[in-house]
């Protein structure tokens, strides 16, 4: 049995697209996969906090100095932590805000983006060798995005710092089994976007 952790980030509700492909993804993963089970985090409409200095000052504390009163500042933090290492698949539902991600997904990352907790300097010490702490992860990243043309090789890849920017941090964290899967030209409504949206949706049902 998997574990698997669904996280949306768009700030829209019953309007949002990448919700539908989380949705939809949940359904048909629960065909194939009936005893799996599923964890839901809300980044867009519940609001994660942005680290602060109380933030900082416990997460950069040594795991072997740390106690009860100097981790009040990353007790949500910990939380985080804690879902991400349980659970062994991580779907990301999320829109391309001006070319990158929503601001409340960007809070999350740096929420769990923790030295000694999901990423470490190899070495132990600053050196610019990172190495990611886990392990045995698979992640989809279900994007939606107003035009095309923000794929490999596509004319608009250079603007692309939605799923290039999850991929990297990610995989910082030591995700290196991603898949991404987006629907584009949201905002050319019509045959357009319906086509674009048959496509992913019958791809998203062939995921294994």
């Amino acid at each position: 049995m998997k574990k698997v952790l669904i996280i949306n980030a768009s700030v829209r509700d019953e309007n949002s697209h990448s919700r539908k492909l989380t949705k939809l993804f949940v359904e048909n993963w629960q065909k194939k996969y009936p005893n799996d089970s599923f964890t839901f985090r809300e980044v867009g409409l519940n609001k994660i906090p942005p680290i602060d200095n109380d933030w900082i000052a416990s997460a950069f504390i040594k795991p072997n100095n740390r106690n009860e009163d100097n981790q009040k500042g990353v007790e949500l933090s910990n939380e985080l932590v804690k879902e991400l290492k349980e659970n062994d698949i991580y779907v990301i539902g999320t829109p391309m805000y001006n070319w990158s991600i929503p601001s409340g997904l960007k809070t999350y990352i740096d929420q769990v983006m923790r030295i000694n907790e999901t990423w470490a300097f190899r070495s132990g010490k600053p050196d610019g060798d990172y190495i990611g702490l886990l392990k045995n992860k698979k992640m989809f990243i279900l994007s939606s995005r107003g035009d095309t043309g923000y794929g490999e090789n596509e004319k608009n890849q250079h603007m692309n710092f939605q799923t290039t920017y999850l991929k990297f941090i990610f995989g910082m964290m030591g995700i290196k089994d991603i898949t991404i899967i987006s629907l584009d030209n949201e905002e050319f409504g019509g045959d357009i976007f319906e086509n674009s949206k048959q496509k992913i949706y019958k791809k998203i049902g062939l995921i294994e």
